[in-house]
């Protein structure tokens, strides 16, 4: 090599004014849960009815009870082993039963919790609010866009409390990315990531079926609700979010986090006008007919999204929000800024293409006008936050339980669980398509 043939890697090695970035940890304290701030008197007492005491109910239930001032008054499942975990986690006298309008015509309970399949929610919500009940319900949403409008329309008519069950709105991290992102810290956003995955078949929802299952013990038929009839089958019954008929994948158990999580980050709460998916069934070929790898483009307005979502690679819940001025990466423990000046830290590699004389010239001129404004950047400083051992669930149903007492807004309304679950469908729609997709807000349907 000659003096005068530098190549653009040596180029930067020689002319680089370098700075390393000094870096902040803070520990993000949460606030003190509500429902526990202070002794709640009997009057206040919120007396609740669970519908589906499942893999979730039950760890729904646990929590409930754990709430200061609330109280489980009735269980609902069409399992009848669950009758007995029900009993098991709150106590051996609990009221239990198969139809969940017992527990809606009950005026001793204020208010449901519902962790039911997918394509009961829409009938579930409909009917508790048209009965006058205040109602948790876990997510996604919805089982279509349909059932999402429908519950909207049935939520604002009825006037009740309705809270969709995306902890991640509830999230102390996610609310500490939100602020940071609303200072303008960012500058303009370019483009989020999402990602999450599993591996493992306890993650992909092989679930073992109870042993004792059978139609004597399981109201088969009811469980069915309106698809299309089957043969009585426990393999279904425990891993019915393999099932289009039932569930909504892994859209609907996994990119709605996401989802909900980015646009609480945002600030916003609308669908996207277009998605794009991609994927398949390339691992668990087990009988499912819902993609086990599934990845989706959206558009937000101008932001371009890109979530992605695999169950043969393990990989954590992340987030990476891109903008001018630096980029913000948030997991489920916490979040860590690296700022960005968007200015040239060192001269052009270009002129390795000039002559000597030139080039020297052109470095001696950049040094002089750029050297110490390189030296305050180089000072900037990245920012972490740690949430520690922080739960987001028990947040999530205190503020729920809080608005039935006290009549104030939920932090994830209907209308907020319907356009999170709706980039779900759009994703699955786009995926079955096989082209793109986008929300017609004049009919309310996803067109192609």
């Amino acid at each position: 090599m000659t003096p005068d043939n530098f190549s653009r890697r040596e180029f930067l090695g020689i002319s680089a004014a370098a700075g390393s970035l000094a870096a902040t940890t803070i520990l993000l304290a949460p606030e003190p849960l509500l429902a526990a701030r202070r002794p709640v008197a009997p009057s206040d007492r919120v007396r609740f009815g669970i519908i589906g005491v499942g893999m979730q109910g039950s760890g729904l239930l646990a929590d409930s009870i754990k709430l200061e001032g609330v109280e489980c008054a009735a269980a609902c499942d069409l399992y009848d082993g669950r009758h007995v975990l029900a009993r098991e986690i709150v106590r051996p006298d609990l009221p239990v039963t198969r139809r969940y309008q017992d527990l809606l015509a009950d005026k001793n309970i204020d208010c449901i919790v519902a962790a039911v399949p997918d394509h009961w929610h829409k009938q579930v919500v409909v009917d508790a609010v048209s009965a006058g009940k205040d109602i948790y319900c876990e997510k996604p949403m919805s089982h279509s866009a349909a059932d999402g409008v429908a519950m909207v329309a049935a939520a604002k008519k009825s006037g009740r409390i309705v809270q969709i069950g995306s902890q991640r709105v509830s999230s102390l991290i996610c609310g500490k990315a939100r602020e940071m992102i609303a200072s303008g810290m960012l500058g303009d956003l370019m483009l989020v990531e999402g990602w999450n995955g599993r591996n493992e078949p306890n993650g992909a929802w092989q679930y073992p079926p109870p042993f004792d299952l059978s139609p004597n013990n399981l109201d088969w038929d009811t469980w069915q609700g309106d698809v299309p009839r089957r043969a009585f089958d426990p393999v279904v019954f425990a891993r019915w979010r393999c099932f289009r008929e039932y569930g909504t994948g892994v859209a609907g158990d996994l990119l709605v986090h996401l989802i909900s999580g980015m646009m609480v980050m945002l600030g916003i709460n609308e669908p996207p006008t277009q998605a794009s998916a991609v994927g398949g069934i390339r691992h668990w070929k087990d009988g499912r007919n819902m993609p086990d790898v599934h990845a989706c483009l959206y558009s937000y307005g101008d932001v371009p999204v890109y979530m992605r979502l695999n169950l043969a690679t393990s990989m954590p819940e992340t987030y990476r929000f891109q903008g001018s001025k630096g980029l913000l990466e948030v997991t489920g423990s916490g979040l860590h800024f690296t700022p960005q000046t968007g200015t040239d830290s060192s001269p052009s590699y270009y002129t390795a293409s000039f002559p000597r004389a030139m080039r020297e010239e052109y470095m001696r001129k950049w040094h002089e006008d750029n050297d110490a404004r390189v030296a305050r950047e180089a000072t900037s400083e990245s920012i972490s936050y740690r949430s520690g051992d922080y739960d987001d669930l028990r947040p999530h149903l205190s503020n729920f339980f809080n608005a039935v007492r006290s009549r104030t807004p939920v932090v994830e309304d209907a209308v907020f669980g319907h356009n999170a679950a709706l980039a779900c469908h759009m994703a699955n729609e786009s995926y079955f398509r096989k082209t793109a997709v986008h929300w017609d807000e004049t009919s309310k349907g996803i067109r192609g």
